[in-house]
């Protein structure tokens, strides 16, 4: 009977050591740091200046220029724009009292303002963090997302993403669709998202820059949650997720009007569609984190719509 003892004992400590984890936190993933930038916006916009934030290093900076994105992963819908000459930012990201210590805070709003004094602008905007680089400065509002350097060069195998989250959501069921001078609603609804994309890109000799997905990792938050949710764990699925149990349609290839965009190795902005699944083992070469109020393109969401983040970890086997 001891005999019996000690091996199912032996047994369990190594099902237990077979499946011990281990969890990082993410560079400035605890949220407790931002870089703090003060941008004069243009005299016929009233010259006010404005504050907007970046995850980073305690840092304030007193003028109006590019942000220099070496200094974190994170980018935001934080926006230093030049358009026609003229200056304007958008805050749809702060910091913001946690549980314990700061937190992001990320809201779907009207980025808003008049021109002369007179005519009004109304531009929606989802509060977004992702990992990459803003191309500062934004100089368009056609294709926003043709302004940021998504992903960052990444070459390990997390088994999952982990983070504390609160939500609220109106849940009011109509959509809206601001751009410039134009607002239309509609039926819908705009949960909030989390996505973790494991990529491998290479570069051929046009720099056009070939991507396949090796990993997939998504949360979809379509409630209020009443309080915080705290060490949610998401999945990273490796290989064709659409394939495996629990796939859903919004877990699938980032291609067409969702494709994202990317520097190249000469500095060129490409394009980079996802041209299909790659096998379970292939090596990873970026990883895309996208932390949003929403889960529409751009200009398109639920007014209201507000996301807290904490804790961002990642989990690795033993």
């Amino acid at each position: 009977m001891e005999k019996v003892q000690v091996t199912l004992l032996l047994l369990l400590c190594s099902l237990l050591q077979a499946n011990a984890q281990r969890v990082e936190t993410v560079p400035f993933g605890d949220f407790e740091h931002w870089t703090v930038r003060h941008i004069q916006e243009s005299s016929i916009l009233g010259g006010e200046v404005k504050t907007i934030y970046v995850v980073g290093p305690d840092e304030t900076i007193n003028k109006t220029a590019p942000y220099d994105y070496s200094k974190t992963i994170w980018a935001s819908s934080n926006a230093y724009a030049k358009v026609s000459g003229i200056t304007k930012t958008s805050l749809t990201v702060e910091p913001d009292n946690g549980p314990s210590g700061r937190c992001a805070k990320l809201t779907t709003r009207f980025a808003s303002c008049k021109v002369a004094g007179i005519v009004e602008i109304n531009v929606l905007a989802t509060g977004a963090l992702y990992w990459g680089k803003m191309l500062e400065p934004v100089t368009g509002v056609r294709n926003p997302y043709a302004f940021m350097d998504w992903g960052i060069p990444f070459t390990r195998r997390p088994s999952a993403l982990l983070l504390d989250y609160k939500a609220e959501l109106p849940a009011t069921g109509t959509l809206t669709k601001g751009t410039t001078f134009k607002q239309q609603t509609f039926p819908g609804k705009d949960p909030c998202q989390v996505v973790l994309l494991l990529q491998n890109r290479s570069e051929d000799a046009d720099g056009t820059i070939h991507v396949k997905r090796v990993g997939t990792a998504v949360l979809r938050i379509d409630a209020t949650t009443g309080g915080w949710r705290t060490a949610a764990r998401v999945p990273v699925i490796y290989g064709d997720a659409s394939k495996q149990a629990g796939y859903k349609s919004y877990m699938g290839l980032l291609q067409g009007d969702s494709r994202l965009y990317a520097v190249n190795s000469r500095g060129q902005k490409k394009p980079i569609p996802e041209e299909g699944w790659a096998e379970a083992d292939t090596p990873v070469t970026h990883a895309v984190l996208q932390i949003m109020a929403g889960s529409h393109g751009a200009f398109i969401g639920e007014l209201g719509n507000t996301l807290w983040v904490d804790n961002v970890k990642l989990e690795y086997p033993q």
